[in-house]
C-alpha cells in the first residue's frame, strides 16, 4: 500500500537548518553518485513542500500505536491494512450481534458481541471483557471489527482500559470489508 505524505512538524526542517546542498535551487548539482558535488554557502530562503512516496508497513504503523494505546485511545486502521494484519497472524474479534455475524463474517473471526439487541435499541454486553479474556490473552494481537466501526471502537477502548495491549480497531467495519471485496464466510 502506498501513501503520500507531507513532511511536517516536528520532522520538518526550518529554512535556516537545511543544509545548503539540499536547498531546492541546488538540487540540480548532482554527481554520478547522486550526491551533491559542491556546497553552496547560500541558505534556502524559502520553504518548499516536499512530497514523498511511502511504502506502508503494518508492523511499523503498530509501533506508532504505543502512545495512543497508553492513553486508552485505540488505533483505527483501514480495512485493507486490517486484512494484511489478519493475514500476518493477528486474530479477528467480531463484536457484532450473533445475527449479524451469522449473515457473514471474516474467515476465522471470533464473535463476542459488544452489544445485544434489546427492544428497539441495543444494550452493552456486561460480560464482554470477561468473554474476550477466555479467547484472547492480554498480549495477543487483536483486530476488532463490527458492522460500521462504532461498536468496535468502543469495544477496543474497553479492552485497552482492561489491560489488553495490542488492540487495533477497523475503520469502517464489516461493511467496508465487504465493499473492498475482501474474503468472507
Amino acid at each position: 500500500m502506498e501513501a503520500t505524505s507531507l513532511i511536517s512538524s516536528p520532522y520538518c526542517f526550518s529554512a535556516s537548518s537545511l543544509p545548503s546542498s539540499l536547498c531546492p535551487q541546488n538540487l540540480h548539482h548532482r554527481s554520478a553518485g547522486s550526491f551533491p558535488v559542491g556546497v553552496n554557502t547560500q541558505r534556502c530562503r524559502s520553504v518548499s513542500v516536499v512530497r514523498k512516496k511511502l511504502n506502508f508497513c503494518p508492523k511499523a504503523a503498530l509501533r506508532e500505536n504505543v502512545q495512543q494505546q497508553a492513553t486508552g485511545v485505540p488505533t483505527s486502521v483501514p480495512v485493507r491494512v486490517a486484512h494484511e494484519l489478519h493475514q500476518a497472524g493477528h486474530r479477528y474479534l467480531d463484536v457484532r450481534t450473533p445475527e449479524e455475524f451469522s449473515a457473514g463474517h471474516v474467515p476465522g473471526a471470533i464473535n463476542i458481541p459488544y452489544m445485544y439487541k434489546f427492544g428497539s435499541g441495543m444494550t452493552k454486553n456486561p460480560n464482554f471483557v470477561a468473554e474476550v479474556s477466555v479467547h484472547f490473552g492480554k498480549y495477543d494481537e487483536i483486530i476488532v471489527g463490527c458492522q460500521l466501526g462504532k461498536r468496535s471502537l468502543m469495544a477496543a477502548t474497553d479492552l485497552l482500559a482492561d489491560g489488553f495491549t495490542a488492540v487495533t480497531d477497523i475503520a469502517g467495519g464489516y461493511a467496508a470489508w465487504t465493499q473492498n471485496q475482501l474474503p468472507t464466510e
